[in-house]
């Protein structure tokens, strides 16, 4: 519980007049383009798969399963009932069933001199051959030995299977031996045996099928593909280009704006001091509940439903504007406002949950910047290098992305291999995820939550919002490799007022009312450049 709550500074929009309202156009411009773009997605890889399972079945072939050993010491393997309605052939032809599919069942004795049986019969008839002779079911027996439960107990030796003439399809011998069924109506079993009717039966069983439909089947998909992805990301990048523009209607020109100043004061010389682009500021609300936090997963669902739909276009709207990058070297203004909304609202959501649990009050549903006690800004960058854009978000990055995922992941999975041989396999926690733990404990049984615990949990989500940014494309600024812990952003060493630009575009002798008022941890009794008085 921090008991000296930082005055919250003005915020942007309180000097330039607040944002005006999203048009509901716009979130459904972007709902519909996500939708559309997500099918388009889901449609064009499975028919890329589709089309090379219809590759991989020319001249005839099946596709297969990798063979599987089973044995039982009973008398014979015994397939599940498999159930087919295709009408009555006899009466109405159907010439388009062998197009539709058809099965093949290879089985290889263990012992190569053993000569193995498959065959397929009606349920019924595979009941009443092998009624009161022991069987297992085929698929749980394994290859160390015999799954009792799925044993049907016996006591009759049964005649030999190929002296039957129920089966409607039979292959015997040794070797490999294989059945190639068509679909017919009715109830079929497959049957395991040895030819002999001895036991026990080892051997290995391999399942292939083949459809005549996969080739038009894949080609409808990939069609379909490419025209959910040509109509929904047009819709999708409208929609979040509106979005942006309605989170700050009066885009500035590039050096300029909201934002602008976090990339460095100049010094005396002009050169600007290194100072993050990516300002993520958060307040300990004091007073903070002590059980709320348990139910904050239930109450944040509305909220990551949203988010799961933005991400989506955020990274549709990230690859678009990697593209204009590589060929203009500038961010477009509308995707780049959009962006840092989407992060803006993930943050807000964090800071309330599981991120930091660091307010109760409930997050706004908005990009735009809020009354919130969670702010998260990133200067809109002049001209962004082309090179790096190839590069940074996956190869650059791996150094951050490798700490970020100890300090913030999903947390870490262990394994053990015990003496019997048997694997057990275990989860713990992200570093991140065990100090929120930790703070929430403490809340629930003390009421407080403790200032250095905070400090440290805003440092580890303020440097992976920065290395989001970098990852994102938004920012070439190198992140840098440090936890700056506290409530706001650390401040950069003043400049002298005459030698300053001035932000925002006002006159440079604002610019000390800038500092006091405008920039996160400057209020009152906040002489410490960021530090929670309460420390």
């Amino acid at each position: 519980m921090n008991e000296h709550p930082v005055s919250r500074p003005l915020r942007p929009s309180d000097r330039h007049g607040a944002p005006r309202r999203t048009r509901p156009g716009q979130w459904v411009l972007l709902a519909l383009g996500a939708l559309l773009t997500a099918l388009g997605l889901a449609a064009l890889v499975s028919g890329l798969v589709l089309a090379g399972a219809a590759a991989a079945q020319q001249d005839g072939r099946f596709l297969t399963t990798s063979p599987d050993r089973h044995q039982t010491i009973t008398y014979a393997l015994v397939g599940p009932p498999a159930v087919l309605d295709v009408g009555d052939t006899r009466v109405s032809p159907m010439p388009f069933l062998d197009r539709l599919g058809r099965v093949q069942v290879r089985v290889t004795a263990a012992d190569p001199r053993q000569e193995i049986f498959v065959g397929v019969a009606e349920t019924g008839d595979v009941d009443r051959y092998l009624e009161g002779v022991a069987h297992a079911e085929l698929g749980s027996a394994t290859e160390s030995g015999d799954d009792t439960s799925a044993r049907v107990p016996g006591e009759r030796v049964p005649d030999r299977p190929g002296n039957q003439t129920f089966w409607a399809d039979t292959d015997q011998g040794t070797g490999t031996r294989e059945l190639v069924l068509d679909l017919r109506s009715g109830s079929w079993t497959l049957v395991v045996m040895n030819a002999d009717a001895t036991r026990p039966v080892w051997a290995d069983l391999q399942l292939g099928a083949r459809s005549e439909l996969l080739g038009p089947l894949a080609s409808g998909q990939l069609v379909g593909g490419l025209i959910g992805l040509v109509v929904g990301v047009p819709l999708l990048l409208l929609g979040a280009a509106g979005l942006g523009r309605d989170i700050d209607p009066r885009t500035p020109p590039r050096g300029t704006g909201p934002g602008a100043v976090l990339a460095g004061v100049p010094d005396r010389d002009g050169t600007p001091r290194p100072v993050s682009p990516v300002r993520v500021t958060g307040f300990l609300d004091a007073g903070l509940s002590r059980w709320l936090w348990l139910v904050k997963w239930l109450l944040v669902i509305p909220h990551l439903i949203v988010l799961a739909v933005l991400w989506f276009a955020l990274v549709v709207t990230t690859v678009a504007a990697g593209v204009a990058v590589l060929f203009t070297g500038r961010y477009p203004p509308s995707w780049f406002s959009f962006c840092v909304g989407v992060l803006r609202w993930s943050w807000r959501v964090g800071f309330y949950s599981y991120s930091a649990l660091g307010t109760d009050r409930y997050p706004p549903f908005t990009l735009a910047r809020a009354d919130h006690p969670a702010e998260l800004e990133v200067a809109y960058p002049e001209r962004l290098s082309r090179g790096l854009v190839l590069v940074k978000w996956w190869l650059l990055a791996i150094p951050h992305l490798l700490i970020i995922g100890v300090l913030a992941g999903g947390g870490s999975t262990w394994s053990s291999t015990g003496d019997d041989g048997t694997t057990t396999t275990g989860w713990g926690p992200s570093l991140l995820g065990l100090l929120v733990l930790v703070a929430g404990v403490l809340l629930l049984f003390t009421g407080r939550y403790r200032p250095e615990l905070f400090a440290l949990v805003m440092g580890i989500n303020r440097w992976v919002n920065r290395v989001l940014a970098y990852v994102l494309l938004m920012r070439d600024e190198y992140p840098p490799f440090r936890l700056d812990q506290g409530p706001v952003e650390p401040r950069p060493v003043e400049s002298p007022p005459h030698e300053a630009a001035a932000p925002w575009g006002r006159p440079a002798q604002d610019r000390a009312h800038d500092r006091a008022g405008d920039r996160p941890g400057d209020g009152p009794g906040d002489d410490r450049g960021g530090q929670d008085p309460a420390r």
